[in-house]
């Protein structure tokens, strides 16, 4: 597996895998779950929303970079993070791994590399966030696995 930094020819590819990847939390866990209303409110344009946030992911002038990691020339998934050199933070924004190649350690090896990149850039420490819910399971025992300590928290919805 090769990791490597982004490249702009990458953009349509990453967009792809990150719809693919959250396609089932968003239609099939959280849709159900709030119900109709509030998912359109909230989430109704979640692949949009993508699209728009993989654009500004990787700006390393604003302290934001993104890595790919390939297998025989097919892209296996990628990790966003910035750093806040001031606050010694850095922050996994997000992490993708295409369904084929989550059994293969792709995200070990992302967040690794992620850790390895903060750290040379002054982070002393990293903060990950992921759902409680059972879709967001294997990313919870990832970063578990990598030493990472959950912090409880509870979101809540209600229609007005």
């Amino acid at each position: 597996m090769l990791i490597r930094p982004f490249a702009q020819r990458d953009q349509a590819r990453l967009i792809e895998l990150t719809i693919e990847t959250f396609r089932p939390f968003f239609e099939d866990s959280v849709r159900p779950l709030v119900g109709e209303a509030i998912f359109t409110l909230q989430h109704g344009d979640w692949r949009d929303d993508y699209r728009k946030q993989l654009a500004e992911l990787h700006h390393p002038s604003r302290h934001k970079y993104v890595a790919v990691a390939e297998t025989e020339g097919d892209i296996a998934g990628y990790v966003g993070w910035s750093v806040d050199p001031a606050r010694r933070h850095g922050t996994i924004t997000i992490l993708a791994i295409a369904t084929e190649h989550r059994r293969d350690h792709a995200g070990t090896a992302l967040c690794r590399h992620a850790f390895d990149a903060m750290k040379s850039l002054g982070a002393e420490m990293v903060e990950i966030g992921t759902g409680g819910d059972p879709f967001h399971a294997p990313a919870r025992a990832l970063y578990e696995s990598l030493g990472c300590v959950q912090v409880p928290a509870a979101v809540y919805f209600r229609r007005l």
